[in-house]
């Protein structure tokens, strides 16, 4: 436990299966060099067996980025709970209670924390004998009808070699943003969001809530690596799904060891509280996708429980990895030599004169310059096309770390030039121009319109029409029984005229 795009053509099939790849070199550099607590380590969704059945513990990606708006900080961005479907209701998503969503530090290159930014969340219901979320429109984080709501707060530990040094409450009570609903019941998503991005006394801004899932990537791999049928890959196959995010935006001076040293590692995990009252951990997130893909399952739960000292039990799966032999095989793509110790530096040290910094202790952890200021125009394919405000420096949310990572494990950088990916290359939703960045959740209103309707029509005149789906004959059951109750005489109008006049009153007001 932690104490506290080019043109790719027909090889872009195998990016999400070989980027994973990348991990060899973490791993064998923690096999030939005691790394200590607090070291990143794997991230993905649904990686292993135990935390795919608790999503709320279960981290999904890390990001850290200069501000593009305010260089002189700098955006921290860790997201749970994979596979948020919209309308997923009426039970919507949550952070868990009895868990720390730890955001690690390490601003010397020790591979050990050195700040902790920890988030710890409540949840609080109004009216317990409802089922709803909301019992009405929803206008304010304050409003009456948000039935269900949480708030958090923030300490931020101070470590030297893991042990606390000191601990601070920097935000209490603040409101996180609500699983959007739908457009019925929060009319205007974007307010609730304003809403909830807090500002710190220090110069911070912290955000908690719900948003678009950044990454962008082609995850069908798993069906049997596409069953060799390149013709199907290109498809965001997060499109549409939402994610719980946590969004810290936080002066550079507060995180880096100095103005001449300004490269910090990050990295976040979930601990959750055990019957007996400790907290263990996990979840662990570094870069993505290392233990979805590079252990096989009997190491999987080890690998997310265990601590970075340890990973040297993992070296054979990394230094003898499965996944270029499958590539190799079926793709007839070369695997490099082995071992690679091209990657050590890259991803374990960070590159020398860019995001190294002195006297590193090698450490799977994401490593950004703070000095390095935004690009004006970002490239996707970051450092690889010369932009080096982007992933392996740090990761914004409009790297394409797919096609990125792939190229790199292919060979890039010792000679093997090549053009592979994924074929998606952008989020499908765009991203925002200030903090907390992240695009808005995808709606639980995302449906055809009822039979009859035009955008912004209140069905509940129309009720007849609006139990059809668009396209029907308009002979289904639900007209025959409103027919039928109203042919029954006038008992059935009054019925169906009191039901209406209840639900006006109802939706304009709590319960």
């Amino acid at each position: 436990m932690t104490p506290i795009s080019r043109t790719g053509t027909g090889r872009r099939g195998v990016a999400a299966l070989i980027c994973a790849a990348l991990a060899a070199g973490g791993l064998t550099a923690a096999g030939v060099a005691l790394l200590e607590p607090g070291a990143a380590s794997a991230s993905s969704h649904r990686e292993a067996p135990l935390i795919s059945g608790t999503p709320q513990y279960d981290n999904t990606d890390v990001y850290a980025f200069v501000s593009p708006d305010k260089p002189d900080t700098t955006t921290i961005i860790a997201n749970w709970i994979p596979f948020e479907e919209p309308a997923g209701g009426p039970n919507f998503y949550t952070f868990a209670d009895d868990a720390q969503y730890d955001l690690h530090i390490d601003n010397d290159g020790d591979a050990q924390g050195d700040l902790l930014f920890r988030y710890t969340f409540k949840t609080h219901v109004k009216n317990k004998n409802t089922f709803l979320y909301n019992t009405g429109a929803v206008e304010s984080l304050d409003d009456p009808d948000l039935n269900i709501t949480q708030t958090y707060d923030i300490d931020l530990i101070r470590l030297k070699h893991q042990h606390q040094v000191s601990k601070t409450k920097i935000a209490h009570d603040v409101p996180v943003a609500p699983s959007d609903v739908g457009k019925a019941s929060m009319p205007d998503y974007g307010k609730l969001r304003y809403q909830a991005i807090h500002k710190l006394s220090s110069g911070a801004q912290t955000f908690a809530g719900q948003a678009d899932d950044p990454f962008f990537l082609d995850l069908r791999v798993f069906d049997l690596l596409y069953g060799g049928n390149l013709s199907e890959v290109g498809r965001d196959t997060l499109k549409g799904y939402n994610v719980n995010s946590i969004a810290l935006q936080i002066p550079n001076k507060m995180i880096t060891e100095s103005a001449h040293q300004p490269v910090v590692g990050i990295w976040s995990t979930t601990q959750r509280k055990t019957a007996g009252g400790y907290y263990t951990q996990v979840s662990r997130l570094g870069n993505p996708l290392v233990n979805e893909v590079v252990n096989p399952q009997k190491d999987k739960d080890k690998f997310n429980a265990s601590s970075p000292w340890q990973d040297a039990q993992f070296l054979k799966n990394v230094t003898n990895p499965e996944l270029p032999k499958l590539i190799e095989g079926i793709y007839k793509i070369k695997a490099p030599a082995e071992p690679r110790n091209d990657l050590v530096d890259v991803f374990l040290k960070g590159v020398k004169g860019l995001n190294q910094p002195p006297k590193v202790t090698p450490a799977e952890e994401l490593r950004l310059n703070t000095s390095i200021k935004p690009a004006a125009h970002p490239k996707r394919l970051g450092v690889l096309d010369g932009d080096n405000a982007g992933f392996p420096n740090g990761r914004r949310l409009t790297d394409d770390v797919i096609d990125e990572a792939l190229q790199v494990v292919e060979g890039e950088l010792v000679g093997s030039k090549n053009d592979l990916g994924d074929a998606v290359d952008a989020n499908d939703k765009k991203f925002g121009h200030s903090f907390p960045y992240l695009a808005n959740p995808t709606s639980g209103s995302r449906g055809a319109l009822a039979k009859g309707t035009t955008s912004g029509a209140d069905v509940r005149s129309q009720l007849g029409d609006a139990l059809q789906p668009a396209g029907t004959s308009g002979s289904g059951t639900d007209t025959t029984l409103i027919a039928a109750s109203a042919a029954s005489g006038a008992a059935g109008v009054l019925l169906i005229g009191t039901g209406l006049a209840w639900w006006r009153r109802r939706s304009q007001r709590p319960y």
